[in-house]
């Protein structure tokens, strides 16, 4: 029990407990505790382009082979369409089938669009493929730092690992200086992720005091659909495609449960990025595939996003007693595979990619966003647990494709022999 509570995990899950006990008691109180959640989650974001970029800049140097690097990139994003487009139908056909939206008959007159202007006046700014492409390019090499942009710095690391990589012995003290740095980085996000239960806290605590635990038992058959949804698309699909890998979806779900926790209590998956890359690493995975596939990820790989994407369009239609042909369901499938790529870094990320996604189907009423718009915290809960366990599954199947990953040393923390501070301490001696 001891060793329980002196555990990130053990503090992690006390922290939720407690949140939730003061925001039922003391909800004006714990209203007052938001800018601890807040602040946890800035001190993590300020830390992530440097660590991306010194990560992925030492993976490819470390790698030699540019051949190998452009070769992982290029799996890992068919692999990501792949498993979207499969998250994408789930949330589909199950919106069919089950029809949380039906019998709610909601006037579409009836709902205030005042609520969605800031929303919906972002999403103007979300077009196709060129422009997409075209925001991978930073204005200057320091604007990717300063944006926060996961994508551009990734695109600058690429460029700059393999611009060493292509020098030869004589840029050797660059590369050792970027990777010294990477050390001094995880170091640092190492004292900051001890303040994660403080974070989970005040998140958790704000929640429950701004909208109640009574609020809940209000979403209806929606969130409960979207809940089952990923539950059933991380045990059978990304559970099948990690068994394929020679791996075990439980384990690595245990194996992960601080960082899924901590996810959980702020519904931000940025908050764990750095953690994840460090405890990927640990299973002996390649410090060059892990630098490339979980970066990507996070603008790709939005596994839980895209199950919500085409159940939260199907259910505004249901509610509002709007027809759908198999013409529309394919146009949401399409343009839901655009706009997705679009989501990491907008605030507010979830209602403005389907604000974009709903302009673009003009048969379903916009404003019914307005019906989904109280339940998103709630509903982010599963969205951004689902992305981080969909990107970890990426990473280790990629592994394993390449080879990049040692096997007996993966089963080995996975399976607890080594415990996984150990083995991370172990990777970053390395």
């Amino acid at each position: 029990m001891l060793k329980f509570f002196n555990s990130l995990f053990g503090r992690v899950i006390l922290a939720l407990i407690f949140g939730i006990l003061v925001g039922v008691f003391f909800p004006d109180f714990a209203k007052a505790m938001k800018p601890f959640g807040d602040g946890f989650v800035k001190f993590i974001k300020m830390m992530i382009a440097p660590l991306v970029f010194c990560v992925v800049v030492s993976g490819i140097c470390g790698a030699g082979d540019l051949k190998k690097v452009g070769r992982v990139g290029v799996k890992t994003v068919i692999y990501f369409e792949v498993l979207t487009t499969i998250a994408l139908a789930i949330g589909a056909v199950l919106g069919l089938v089950l029809q949380p939206g039906a019998g709610m008959n909601i006037d579409v007159k009836s709902l205030d669009p005042s609520s969605l202007s800031a929303y919906q006046d972002k999403a103007k700014h979300i077009s196709g493929f060129a422009d997409f492409f075209l925001h991978l390019i930073p204005k200057t090499a320091f604007d990717a730092f300063t944006s926060g942009d996961i994508l551009q710095v990734l695109v600058l690391a690429l460029l700059t690992g393999s611009a060493i990589s292509l020098v030869g012995p004589s840029a050797k003290p660059v590369a050792t200086a970027i990777d010294q740095v990477a050390h001094v980085i995880f170091k640092i996000i190492g004292l900051i992720i001890q303040l994660a239960p403080i974070g989970v806290f005040g998140a958790i605590a704000f929640t429950t005091g701004q909208y109640g635990v009574a609020s809940l038992g209000k979403l209806g058959l929606f969130v409960v659909v979207f809940f089952a949804s990923c539950a059933a698309f991380i045990a059978i699909v990304l559970g099948l495609v990690t068994w394929m890998a020679g791996f075990n979806i439980i384990q690595l779900i245990r194996y992960f449960r601080e960082e899924i926790f901590i996810v959980v209590g702020t519904t931000s998956s940025d908050a764990v990025l750095p953690r994840v890359m460090a405890k990927l690493e640990a299973l002996g995975i390649k410090k060059s595939t892990v630098g490339v596939v979980v970066p990507t990820g996070y603008s790709f790989n939005l596994d839980g996003f895209s199950i919500y994407l085409t159940l939260a369009v199907i259910f505004i239609a249901q509610a509002t007693n709007t027809p759908l042909s198999f013409q529309h369901l394919a146009l949401i499938v399409g343009v839901a595979m655009i706009t997705s790529k679009g989501a990491h870094g907008i605030p507010g990320s979830a209602i403005v990619i389907l604000a974009a996604t709903l302009s673009s189907i003009p048969a379903i009423p916009a404003i019914g966003l307005a019906l989904i718009l109280p339940m998103d915290w709630f509903i982010g809960i599963a969205r951004a647990s689902t992305n981080l366990i969909g990107n970890i599954v990426a990473t280790i199947v990629i592994a394993a494709w390449e080879k990049d990953i040692d096997r007996e040393r993966a089963k080995s923390v996975l399976s607890g022999k080594i415990p996984a501070e150990l083995a991370i301490q172990q990777a970053e001696a390395a």
